[in-house]
Protein backbone atom coordinates (compact mmCIF):
# COMPACT_ATOMS: atom_id res chain seq x y z
CA UNK A 1 0.00 0.00 0.00
CA UNK A 2 1.04 3.63 -0.61
CA UNK A 3 -0.38 6.57 1.44
CA UNK A 4 0.77 9.61 2.52
CA UNK A 5 -0.45 11.45 5.47
CA UNK A 6 0.28 15.39 4.88
CA UNK A 7 0.62 17.39 8.31
CA UNK A 8 -1.89 18.78 10.25
CA UNK A 9 -4.96 16.79 8.45
CA UNK A 10 -6.76 13.74 9.33
CA UNK A 11 -7.00 10.86 6.92
CA UNK A 12 -9.48 8.02 7.60
CA UNK A 13 -9.06 4.39 6.57
CA UNK A 14 -11.67 2.61 5.24
CA UNK A 15 -12.22 -1.23 4.65
CA UNK A 16 -14.08 -3.87 5.24
CA UNK A 17 -12.81 -6.41 8.13
CA UNK A 18 -9.24 -8.24 7.47
CA UNK A 19 -7.46 -5.68 4.79
CA UNK A 20 -5.19 -4.45 7.22
CA UNK A 21 -6.58 -1.47 8.68
CA UNK A 22 -4.95 -2.28 11.99
CA UNK A 23 -1.67 -3.71 11.12
CA UNK A 24 -1.03 -0.01 9.02
CA UNK A 25 -1.20 1.47 12.43
CA UNK A 26 1.26 -1.01 14.76
CA UNK A 27 3.62 -0.54 11.71
CA UNK A 28 3.42 3.35 11.91
CA UNK A 29 4.55 2.86 15.28
CA UNK A 30 6.95 0.31 14.78
CA UNK A 31 5.25 -2.56 16.16
CA UNK A 32 5.07 -4.29 13.03
CA UNK A 33 8.05 -4.32 10.52
CA UNK A 34 6.92 -4.30 6.98
CA UNK A 35 8.35 -7.37 4.82
CA UNK A 36 9.01 -5.00 1.98
CA UNK A 37 8.64 -1.30 1.55
CA UNK A 38 9.12 1.46 4.24
CA UNK A 39 6.82 3.30 6.42
CA UNK A 40 8.56 7.18 7.06
CA UNK A 41 7.36 9.27 9.99
CA UNK A 42 9.09 12.67 10.10
CA UNK A 43 11.62 11.78 7.48
CA UNK A 44 12.81 8.64 9.40
CA UNK A 45 12.15 4.97 8.13
CA UNK A 46 10.82 3.55 11.26
CA UNK A 47 11.64 -0.29 11.19
CA UNK A 48 15.02 0.92 10.69
CA UNK A 49 15.68 3.02 14.14
CA UNK A 50 17.51 1.89 16.87
CA UNK A 51 15.61 1.26 20.36
CA UNK A 52 16.57 4.53 21.54
CA UNK A 53 15.44 6.85 18.72
CA UNK A 54 11.96 4.40 18.01
CA UNK A 55 11.35 5.51 21.85
CA UNK A 56 11.59 9.22 20.92
CA UNK A 57 9.35 8.77 17.79
CA UNK A 58 6.58 6.99 20.08
CA UNK A 59 6.58 9.68 22.41
CA UNK A 60 5.32 11.88 19.53
CA UNK A 61 2.17 9.64 18.64
CA UNK A 62 -0.62 9.12 20.87
CA UNK A 63 -2.76 5.96 20.25
CA UNK A 64 -6.43 6.17 21.14
CA UNK A 65 -7.87 2.37 21.45
CA UNK A 66 -10.80 0.81 19.84
CA UNK A 67 -11.89 0.04 23.76
CA UNK A 68 -10.56 2.60 25.73
CA UNK A 69 -7.87 -0.04 27.09
CA UNK A 70 -8.07 1.69 30.85
CA UNK A 71 -6.59 0.19 33.30
CA UNK A 72 -9.78 -1.08 36.23
CA UNK A 73 -7.41 0.07 39.51
CA UNK A 74 -6.68 3.03 38.46
CA UNK A 75 -8.98 6.04 38.50
CA UNK A 76 -9.42 8.82 35.30
CA UNK A 77 -6.74 10.85 36.89
CA UNK A 78 -3.77 8.05 37.25
CA UNK A 79 -5.03 7.06 33.57
CA UNK A 80 -4.20 10.08 32.36
CA UNK A 81 -1.15 10.47 34.35
CA UNK A 82 0.84 7.48 33.85
CA UNK A 83 2.33 8.24 30.49
CA UNK A 84 3.01 12.00 31.55
CA UNK A 85 5.01 10.63 34.49
CA UNK A 86 7.22 8.04 32.16
CA UNK A 87 8.14 11.57 31.02
CA UNK A 88 8.93 12.79 34.25
CA UNK A 89 7.46 16.02 34.46
CA UNK A 90 6.81 17.88 37.52
CA UNK A 91 3.78 16.87 39.39
CA UNK A 92 2.23 20.21 39.27
CA UNK A 93 2.54 20.13 35.31
CA UNK A 94 1.16 16.75 35.30
CA UNK A 95 -2.21 17.58 37.51
CA UNK A 96 -2.34 20.79 34.93
CA UNK A 97 -2.25 18.38 31.86
CA UNK A 98 -4.50 16.22 33.36
CA UNK A 99 -7.22 19.04 33.99
CA UNK A 100 -6.90 20.56 30.36
CA UNK A 101 -7.24 17.02 28.90
CA UNK A 102 -9.97 16.38 30.52
CA UNK A 103 -11.47 20.15 29.62
CA UNK A 104 -11.07 19.56 25.82
CA UNK A 105 -12.87 15.91 26.01
CA UNK A 106 -15.90 17.77 28.28
CA UNK A 107 -15.04 15.55 31.41
CA UNK A 108 -13.79 18.08 33.73
CA UNK A 109 -14.67 16.73 37.23
CA UNK A 110 -14.01 13.36 36.68
CA UNK A 111 -10.63 13.17 37.92
CA UNK A 112 -11.29 10.52 41.05
CA UNK A 113 -13.39 8.11 39.17
CA UNK A 114 -12.78 4.59 37.88
CA UNK A 115 -13.45 3.34 34.63
CA UNK A 116 -16.23 0.75 35.73
CA UNK A 117 -18.03 4.27 36.66
CA UNK A 118 -18.33 5.50 32.76
CA UNK A 119 -20.14 4.79 30.60
CA UNK A 120 -18.87 3.60 26.91
CA UNK A 121 -18.46 7.03 25.32
CA UNK A 122 -17.18 8.56 28.86
CA UNK A 123 -14.38 5.66 28.52
CA UNK A 124 -13.49 6.32 24.97
CA UNK A 125 -13.20 10.19 26.23
CA UNK A 126 -10.84 9.25 29.08
CA UNK A 127 -8.62 7.16 26.25
CA UNK A 128 -8.50 10.36 24.19
CA UNK A 129 -8.07 12.46 27.15
CA UNK A 130 -4.98 10.25 27.50
CA UNK A 131 -3.60 10.31 24.61
CA UNK A 132 -3.93 14.34 23.91
CA UNK A 133 -2.29 14.86 27.49
CA UNK A 134 1.11 13.69 26.20
CA UNK A 135 0.41 16.88 23.68
CA UNK A 136 1.46 14.38 20.51
CA UNK A 137 2.24 15.89 17.18
CA UNK A 138 0.13 12.49 15.91
CA UNK A 139 -2.47 10.90 17.17
CA UNK A 140 -3.78 6.89 15.85
CA UNK A 141 -7.22 6.23 16.24
CA UNK A 142 -8.53 2.69 16.02
CA UNK A 143 -12.21 2.33 15.38
CA UNK A 144 -12.86 5.40 17.87
CA UNK A 145 -16.61 4.86 17.75
CA UNK A 146 -17.07 1.11 17.87
CA UNK A 147 -19.53 0.10 20.13
CA UNK A 148 -21.30 3.27 20.33
CA UNK A 149 -24.78 4.45 19.57
CA UNK A 150 -25.23 7.33 16.97
CA UNK A 151 -25.62 10.43 19.44
CA UNK A 152 -22.01 9.29 21.16
CA UNK A 153 -20.70 8.53 18.39
CA UNK A 154 -21.06 12.13 16.91
CA UNK A 155 -19.88 13.48 20.16
CA UNK A 156 -16.77 11.18 19.70
CA UNK A 157 -16.44 12.79 16.46
CA UNK A 158 -16.31 15.78 17.31
CA UNK A 159 -13.83 15.54 19.80
CA UNK A 160 -11.66 14.81 17.14
CA UNK A 161 -12.23 17.68 15.17
CA UNK A 162 -11.82 19.62 18.24
CA UNK A 163 -8.70 18.37 18.96
CA UNK A 164 -7.00 18.99 15.40
CA UNK A 165 -7.86 22.55 15.56
CA UNK A 166 -6.92 23.07 19.33
CA UNK A 167 -4.19 20.87 19.04
CA UNK A 168 -2.54 20.86 15.30
CA UNK A 169 -2.94 16.82 15.75
CA UNK A 170 -2.55 14.90 12.64
CA UNK A 171 -4.39 12.08 12.48
CA UNK A 172 -5.09 8.79 11.14
CA UNK A 173 -8.36 7.08 12.26
CA UNK A 174 -9.28 3.60 11.45
CA UNK A 175 -13.02 2.96 11.25
CA UNK A 176 -15.57 1.12 9.86
CA UNK A 177 -18.54 4.21 10.44
CA UNK A 178 -18.81 6.67 7.03
CA UNK A 179 -20.37 9.22 9.47
CA UNK A 180 -17.24 9.20 11.26
CA UNK A 181 -15.24 9.20 7.98
CA UNK A 182 -16.93 12.26 6.46
CA UNK A 183 -17.13 14.22 9.87
CA UNK A 184 -13.21 13.94 10.99
CA UNK A 185 -11.67 13.07 7.56
CA UNK A 186 -9.63 15.77 5.42
CA UNK A 187 -9.03 12.77 3.29
CA UNK A 188 -10.25 9.45 3.12
CA UNK A 189 -8.45 5.95 2.19
CA UNK A 190 -10.18 2.89 1.14
CA UNK A 191 -8.49 -0.52 1.49
CA UNK A 192 -9.50 -3.47 -0.42
CA UNK A 193 -7.59 -6.88 0.00
CA UNK A 194 -4.81 -5.46 1.03
CA UNK A 195 -4.03 -2.48 -0.84
CA UNK A 196 -5.31 1.17 -0.96
CA UNK A 197 -7.98 0.73 -3.57
CA UNK A 198 -8.54 5.23 -3.87
CA UNK A 199 -8.03 8.23 -1.59
CA UNK A 200 -9.52 11.12 -1.81
CA UNK A 201 -11.45 13.66 -0.20
CA UNK A 202 -15.27 13.28 1.49
CA UNK A 203 -16.78 14.77 -1.93
CA UNK A 204 -14.41 12.47 -4.09
CA UNK A 205 -15.18 9.38 -2.22
CA UNK A 206 -19.12 10.22 -2.20
CA UNK A 207 -19.11 11.02 -6.23
CA UNK A 208 -16.66 7.61 -7.12
CA UNK A 209 -17.49 5.50 -9.51
CA UNK A 210 -15.00 2.58 -8.56
CA UNK A 211 -17.19 -0.32 -7.82
CA UNK A 212 -15.42 -1.53 -4.88
CA UNK A 213 -15.85 1.91 -3.01
CA UNK A 214 -18.91 2.15 -3.83
CA UNK A 215 -20.22 -1.25 -2.59
CA UNK A 216 -18.69 -0.23 0.74
CA UNK A 217 -19.57 2.95 1.75
CA UNK A 218 -23.66 2.18 0.56
CA UNK A 219 -23.37 -0.93 2.21
CA UNK A 220 -24.10 -2.81 -0.56
CA UNK A 221 -23.65 -6.74 -0.36
CA UNK A 222 -25.32 -7.31 -4.07
CA UNK A 223 -22.75 -5.29 -5.34
CA UNK A 224 -20.37 -7.64 -4.37
CA UNK A 225 -19.25 -8.91 -7.79
CA UNK A 226 -19.43 -5.94 -9.42
CA UNK A 227 -16.77 -4.64 -7.06
CA UNK A 228 -14.89 -8.60 -7.48
CA UNK A 229 -14.99 -7.93 -11.03
CA UNK A 230 -13.33 -4.10 -11.17
CA UNK A 231 -10.66 -5.41 -8.69
CA UNK A 232 -8.00 -5.44 -11.78
CA UNK A 233 -8.79 -1.89 -12.62
CA UNK A 234 -6.74 1.43 -11.60
CA UNK A 235 -5.45 0.87 -7.75
CA UNK A 236 -3.74 4.07 -5.89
Amino acid sequence: MSLVVPTGQSVCILGRSGTGKSVALKHIVGLLEPDEGEVEVDGEIVHQLDQERLMALRSQIGFVFQFAALLDSMTVRDNIALGLKKQRLPEDDIAQRVQESLALVDLAGTEERYPAELSGGMRKRVGLARAIALRPRYILYDEPTTGLDPVTSAVIDQLIVRAKHKLGITGVVVTHDMRTAYTVGDRIAMLYKGRVRQVGTVEEIQRTHDAAVRQFIEGRPEAAAEAEASVTGAVW
